[in-house]
């Protein structure tokens, strides 16, 4: 037996705002629109990682979620730019991530981050 797939899964009463920041701004593809539930994702292999934490490191929340981009800074600008709540960041972590805390339209803590090379 393997894992073949692992989903967030976040409530919400409308799926809309989340196209802004989700599809919009991030880029991802709608893969699945079934209107009580829109699956945003990548045509792309993606690694695919479960953390658990007692922190966020650096003495931050737990974020709800992490994701990974090649552009840090043009993505934190964007976020910026359409108004959504920076709550940490950017910042050059002590482990080799830059990263920064933005809420999504759902009110979840999303941690955006750049591995440095």
């Amino acid at each position: 037996m393997k894992v073949l797939r692992i989903v967030a899964n976040i409530q919400t009463p409308d799926i809309t705002p989340a196209r802004r920041f989700y599809q919009d701004i991030l880029g991802l593809d709608v893969v699945m629109d079934h209107g009580w539930i829109t699956t945003f994702g990548a045509a792309r292999p993606m690694n695919v990682q479960l953390s658990i934490a007692t922190e966020g490191g650096s003495g931050t929340p737990v974020p709800d979620l992490s994701i990974e981009v090649d552009e840090l800074d043009a993505v934190f600008e964007a976020m910026s730019a359409a108004g959504f709540a920076i709550e940490y960041g950017p910042a050059d972590e002590p482990w080799g991530v830059r990263r920064f805390y933005v809420r999504d339209p759902l009110g979840k803590l999303v941690n955006i981050l750049v591995h440095k090379n």
